[in-house]
């Protein structure tokens, strides 16, 4: 606790430096819980109840789903459902393809069952690691939705596929996976989006009413949204339904019932989500030197740079043909899709769990995700101001832009 407290002492005092520089928090406090445990290695107990440390990560990204949804338009979402449709519907089952194709190739030993869950883990993206992006305003807002929504739903819809194909993997392969997909998958969308209306539209419709006849304490404005967001959690984790998405399409609901004024309610939300976020990147990076050493392969280095290139930016840009979206746009997003949170919530479930491969499976993971803190964190800066000024030069002047080029007319060339 006291090591936690101190590194959010020091980023909390440097971090609009470093941030202007592309080092996250998510990088800095991985790095420093690296340097903490390289150095001092009895400074940290790494016998961690993985439970807690689940939960602690789970909320941290619940939080910051709830607070990045209600922000959301979702007049202009529904006009331009496109984008985040394709990235959903389409690239997310592509991208467990691909993954489970580069798992096949770079891991012939590993067993099907263990390549499957791979595959799952590292398909969701990260709304907190990638939320430097989607809060840009330099980044066109149409760019901007797509990525929010898609890593704010994919980890969600990726729950069903992990969860078969970790109960896949403990039980060597026997069949049945399709129907227990199917099933998963809408326990988890019907009961989660049943907590977000819940606690979204009932939470909103409170907040609304309150404000208006004056009742909520300046103190508490901010109160009431982060216990909206950890109500659709509760409700969700009871129910058995999707947390991730509840919180998610909660706070969708609590925007779309607050109005105008839904810009700046889930501030507590989010400040909330970082402060547990820290929490958890702290451990990641004191684990994370220990874990991967042993098990440290070509092969995990491998399927780690793939994982965030091709198995990636494939699904994307075949999920967006004939959508209007340039070149250029279809790299930006196909590149911005990091793994984070998501993922080390599937890490330490599945570490409680024993299957033939597990050790491939946790480290390769777990350098994944250190690699996208790192590579997404620094290219942040530098890639949203080459993508702005190409975007910038190319939209007409005093045009509204948006937030992507049309397909140019039949007549036009390029």
């Amino acid at each position: 606790m006291a090591i936690i407290a101190a590194l959010i002492l020091v980023w909390s005092a440097v971090s609009r430096p470093l941030d202007r520089r592309g080092v996250t928090s998510a990088l800095f406090f991985t790095a420093a819980g690296a340097t903490v445990v390289a150095l001092w290695p009895s400074a940290v107990d790494l016998d961690i109840d993985t439970l807690g440390a689940e939960h602690v990560a789970e909320v941290a990204l619940c939080l910051l789903l709830f607070s990045d949804a209600t922000r959301l338009d979702l007049a202009t979402l529904r006009r331009e459902a496109g984008w985040p449709a394709r990235l959903l519907l389409i690239g997310l089952p592509l991208a467990m393809i691909a993954g489970a194709a580069a798992g096949f190739l770079l891991f012939p030993d590993l067993p099907l069952a263990a390549v499957l869950l791979l595959a799952t883990m590292l398909a969701p993206t990260d709304a907190a690691l990638g939320r430097k992006v989607v809060s840009d305003e330099a980044v066109p807002p149409r760019v901007r939705q797509a990525l929010d929504v898609e890593s704010g739903l994919n980890d969600g819809l990726a729950v069903p596929f992990f969860l078969v194909a970790l109960t896949y993997a403990e039980s060597a392969g026997t069949g049945g996976v399709a129907a227990a997909v199917l099933t998963n998958m809408a326990q988890q969308i019907g009961w989660g989006v049943l907590a977000a209306a819940i606690a979204g539209f009932g939470g909103g419709a409170l907040y609304r009413v309150a404000d208006r006849r004056g009742w909520i304490a300046h103190d508490w404005r901010y109160v009431l949204p982060l216990a909206a967001a950890l109500l659709a959690f509760a409700i969700a984790s009871v129910l058995g339904g999707s947390v991730f998405i509840a919180a998610f399409v909660a706070g969708l609901a609590f925007g779309r019932v607050v109005g105008p004024h839904r810009s700046g309610v889930g501030v507590l939300a989010e400040e909330a989500g970082e402060l547990f976020a820290s929490a958890t990147w702290i451990a990641f990076g004191g684990l994370a030197l220990v874990l991967t050493g042993p098990h440290l392969t070509w092969q995990v280095i491998a399927y780690a740079i793939l994982s965030l290139t091709l198995v990636r930016m494939i699904p994307v840009a075949l999920s967006l043909i004939r959508s209007g979206a340039r070149i250029p746009t279809v790299l930006f997003i196909g590149w911005f899709g990091p793994r984070g949170l998501a993922s080390l919530v599937f890490l330490l479930i599945a570490s409680e769990s024993a299957f033939p491969g597990s050790d491939t499976v946790r480290t390769t993971v777990v350098v994944t995700v250190a690699a996208s803190v790192l590579l997404h964190g620094l290219t942040s800066v530098p890639l949203v101001a080459r993508y702005s000024a190409w975007y910038s030069a190319r939209t007409p002047r005093g045009e509204s832009a948006p937030a992507a080029l049309p397909r140019p007319r039949r007549a036009q060339s390029g």
